[in-house]
């Protein structure tokens, strides 16, 4: 169902647009971090709304939103984002541009989440690991025009006329349902922000078996995407896949020569410099827990890429979905 609040004791400013910020939670889920942070936003209180969509699919539910809302702009956050409340008083500015269709920033760990946490976002934040992607989860240079590798939806505001001409998001994907939209964006002229200091607290997986399961989804979605709207940058999203293929020929080094290791040898040291790099950068537990997750990284995204190749895509909206529109006084 959605939840609509309206903060309406101050002045409207005329100048700034209207933004909804929506948020997709589970149907029994009591408590939606994002919605309690979105009241916090500086930003004039009779021009924003706060949709909480409830449902099975966030795709399904983040399209309910974007067709129920009433804001110029689409604040999306994941139900756990924490936005910094000086977010949409920095961002609105740059929507000035009419070519500027969507601006995003990191999902950044906080800092007093635990340990593992921590260990997990050193991993998120290595370039080895996510490559450009990694400035989904780290501040990484100045403003600027980006593509979807660098924007995620729980952090990610947009157009709201441009979402609906565009008929939303694909609900056959999800995950990587706003990196399909984003790349039909650019190719119809919109342009793509990339603000490192449009952040959101987000805290990653609680344990190695949900950051693994993450992964796995992870690559399962880009292969699912890359099936739906094939681009020229997917290309990179191919070297995890093709090095677990690569794994699995390593006993053929019996047969073939000592030679056949060397390029699993030079991995290794790539590896270990981006460890030395991690320790430097995030401390010596920290950095040495992460490098070895560095590879599991590779390994894991390569088998979901590899599921997602020859999953059943099908429209979950058609699936039974429990929405409906609720006022909030």
């Amino acid at each position: 169902m959605f939840h609509r609040r309206t903060l309406g004791f101050c002045a409207v400013s005329k100048a700034l647009p209207s933004v909804t910020v929506l948020i997709p939670a589970r149907v029994e889920q009591a408590n939606v971090k994002a919605a309690t942070a979105a009241r916090a936003l500086h930003y004039p209180p009779d021009l924003i709304e706060i949709i909480v969509a409830r449902g099975t699919q966030p795709s399904a539910q983040r399209n309910q939103g974007i067709r129920a809302a009433k804001g110029e702009l689409i604040y999306f956050l994941d139900d756990d984002s924490i936005p910094q409340p000086e977010n949409l008083q920095k961002a609105v500015s740059h929507f000035q541009r009419p070519d500027v269709w969507m601006l995003g920033g990191p999902n950044v760990c906080p800092p007093d989440a635990p340990a593992i946490e921590q260990v997990f976002a050193v991993v998120l934040g290595a370039w080895l690991a996510f490559g450009p992607s990694r400035a989904r989860y780290v501040p990484v240079g100045q403003l600027r025009e980006t593509s979807e590798k660098e924007l995620i939806l729980c952090n990610l505001l947009a157009r709201r006329s441009k979402l609906l001409e565009s008929g939303g998001f694909n609900e056959s994907l999800y995950p990587n349902e706003e990196n399909a939209l984003m790349d039909e964006f650019r190719k119809k002229g919109g342009k793509l922000l990339y603000d490192p200091g449009f952040i959101v607290f987000r805290r990653p997986r609680a344990s190695l078996t949900l950051f693994i399961r993450m992964l796995m989804t992870y690559g399962r979605g880009r292969a699912e995407q890359f099936r739906c709207n094939p681009t020229p940058g997917s290309a990179l999203n191919f070297v995890p896949p093709v090095f677990c293929l690569y794994l699995l020929t390593l006993p053929l080094a019996l047969w073939l020569g000592i030679w056949w290791l060397a390029p699993l040898a030079f991995y290794l040291a790539v590896v270990a410099a981006q460890g030395v790099q991690l320790v430097a950068l995030a401390g010596p537990l920290r950095g040495l827990a992460a490098t070895p997750l560095v590879a599991l990284t590779h390994v894991f995204y390569g088998l979901g890429f590899w599921k997602g190749l020859f999953t059943q895509l099908r429209r979950h909206s058609s699936a039974p979905v429990k929405v409906s529109i609720q006022k909030v006084a």
